[in-house]
């Protein structure tokens, strides 16, 4: 297997079902072409049907888009293990990626991921909006299923995995978010593959301006 991916300081897209396929134990090539160069477009040709990332390249086969990626990786490779096998939490943990897939542009627009990012950042009414919502699942979920493990299910998931992004910005922005969203942060930047993940991406030299926030109006 192979999986294409982008610059890992900044790309949230790319981390979600590299962090699912590490905890899944799957030995993959990666393959990191760095976004917004002159040449990101042509190396993308080569693996991307949409000229995005992540892809992952499986048996000649090719997927593309982070969560139809992680469902297969489920499917294929997982046994069905990146949900719950309990269909209301299957269906919840769905339904709360679904959401986070398609939505929370405020948040993606104005507190771009960076994992070398650390400064406290004043919150937009839109973003504090979104922000108060994730807070909200979050919430939800580790209440109804605190007994069954640490993670939004329980048992790390698929909705982990596209959250990780979300606490990557939290952390890096320093939202105040109530305790029990609090600990799950500390829980996931804690994990020994999240850890890694923010220590390679915070040692690549490339810098995108567009997704650094200090070059940004966010009055």
């Amino acid at each position: 297997m192979r999986l294409i991916i982008g610059n890992k300081n900044y790309s949230s897209w790319s981390l979600r079902p590299w962090l699912l396929m590490k905890h899944a134990g799957l030995k993959f090539e990666e393959i990191r072409i760095p976004l917004f160069t002159e040449s990101t477009a042509a190396q993308l040709a080569e693996y991307s049907p949409s000229l995005k990332v992540p892809v992952l390249i499986d048996q000649g086969d090719t997927i593309w888009d982070s969560l139809a990626i992680m469902e297969y990786i489920s499917e294929r490779h997982m046994k069905n293990t990146g949900w719950p096998e309990d269909p209301i939490a299957r269906a919840v943990g769905r339904s709360s990626a679904a959401e986070m897939h398609s939505g929370f542009f405020a948040i993606r627009n104005q507190l771009p991921m960076n994992c070398r990012a650390d400064l406290k950042v004043p919150l937009t009414s839109d973003v504090r909006k979104e922000v108060d919502r994730i807070e909200a699942i979050w919430t939800e979920l580790r209440e109804e299923f605190h007994s069954y493990g640490p993670w939004l299910l329980g048992e790390f998931s698929i909705a982990d995995a596209m959250f990780a992004p979300m606490v990557v910005r939290f952390s890096s922005y320093q939202v105040d978010l109530n305790d029990i969203c609090e600990r799950y942060m500390d829980h996931l930047l804690s994990d020994p593959y999240m850890e890694q993940w923010l220590r390679e991406g915070r040692n690549e030299s490339e810098v995108i301006d567009v997704a650094e926030i200090n070059f940004r109006n966010i009055e």
